[in-house]
């Protein structure tokens, strides 16, 4: 019986950090090349409508500066993205896949006035 718990008791230890590790891929740095200041992040599943709580972890990025987004996702590669600029309009971008990448640089287009992402 000991035996069985010691086993139990090791295999857990040797799960743990495997599990931390599955947890931290979802983190990712966020790089501003839009001309405007970032306020707020928000990270959220796919398919919610409710974004939660601002994940930045910094007052703000300005433009040309980064941030490094850590945050508690749980299971899943893909998640939507939101950001909001200090004055007050925001972008989403959806099914990113966390998993993949390391680094999203964000761009903003003048003339069609939107924002688009590329993922590293």
């Amino acid at each position: 019986m000991l035996n069985s718990v010691l086993r139990l008791t090791a295999f857990a230890l040797l799960l743990a950090p495997s599990l931390a590790m599955a947890q931290a891929k979802q983190d990712f740095t966020i790089v501003n090349k839009t001309g405007y200041q970032i306020d707020e992040v928000y990270v959220g599943p796919v398919s919610s409508s409710k974004w939660g709580k601002d994940v930045m972890g910094k007052d703000a990025i300005g433009d040309g500066e980064s941030a490094e987004i850590n945050f508690e996702g749980g299971g899943g590669c893909k998640w939507d993205i939101r950001v909001v600029y200090n004055d007050g309009d925001a972008s989403e971008f959806r099914e990113v896949n966390l998993c993949n990448i390391s680094q999203v640089t964000l761009f903003w287009n003048r003339k069609t006035g939107t924002t688009r992402f590329v993922a590293e």
